[in-house]
């Protein structure tokens, strides 16, 4: 059993509960302590660690609060380097060696963004179910078997976001970054479709942008895609 939460999943923050009914963790913790604490009834002494991506803000504003209230904090060495905290529950993991938090297996991989040393993160409990957590990354290289929950990042789709290009909504050199750094509604639909899906219960489709997504297409598209139970928080 996996059970997710989100509190936030945007450009303005991200931050998400997992648990396995032994062992909750953080996502991210890009959303101000306060909204956190609040989100989660003030119970943040459940959490067993917190897992952060990269050193974007919005992924990681609220790092000083979650580490002062206990909580180790899990990133790469590059992401440490770049959010320039000393603390002791800061703990850097490396890409491809699995480590465990509580009853969690743990294997951080790289993602291709435009930072220090982003990761995503597969996550095993101790029943067999394991969760895929990607965001910000325009590629992902890998492929995995035996998925029970997708966590991954759909932003935007290529077609919504020329149409504003040509409109004048969107200036050009967002394109540019957007193809560099961010995962498209597109590049989602041909990581599924290489990806072994029959364990699969629950997709959560991650950070979709402001302007350049539609929410109700994108849940549309990959339910018609995948057969699976689609989120989007």
């Amino acid at each position: 059993m996996i059970e997710i939460t989100a509190l936030s999943s945007s450009s303005k923050g991200n931050c998400y509960r997992v648990t396995d009914g032994k062992t909750p963790l953080l996502l991210e913790c890009g959303i101000n302590f306060k909204q956190m604490q609040k989100g989660f009834q003030y119970k943040m002494s459940q959490f067993a660690g917190c897992l952060v991506s990269h050193e974007h803000g919005d992924h990681c504003k609220a790092i000083k609060d979650v580490l002062k209230a206990g909580i180790d904090c899990y990133m790469s060495p590059g992401t440490a380097g770049a959010i320039g905290v000393s603390h002791h529950r800061i703990k850097p993991v490396r890409a491809k060696q699995p480590f465990k938090v509580g009853s969690w297996s743990i294997m951080p991989f790289d993602v291709q963004h435009d930072v220090a040393e982003p990761y995503g993160f597969l996550l095993a409990n101790e029943d067999g179910d394991k969760l895929l957590f990607v965001t910000d990354t325009y590629y992902i290289k890998y492929k995995f078997s035996g998925l029970t929950h997708i966590m991954v990042e759909c932003n935007y789709s290529n077609e919504i976001l020329n149409e504003n290009i040509e409109s004048g909504h969107t200036p050009p050199f967002m394109k540019r970054r957007l193809l560099q750094s961010h995962f498209s509604l597109e590049n989602v639909k041909e990581f599924l479709k290489a990806n072994d899906l029959s364990r699969v219960q629950e997709i959560w489709l991650l950070h979709l942008s402001e302007s350049n997504s539609d929410e109700e297409l994108f849940k549309e598209d990959i339910m018609k895609l995948t057969g699976k139970v689609v989120y989007i928080p």
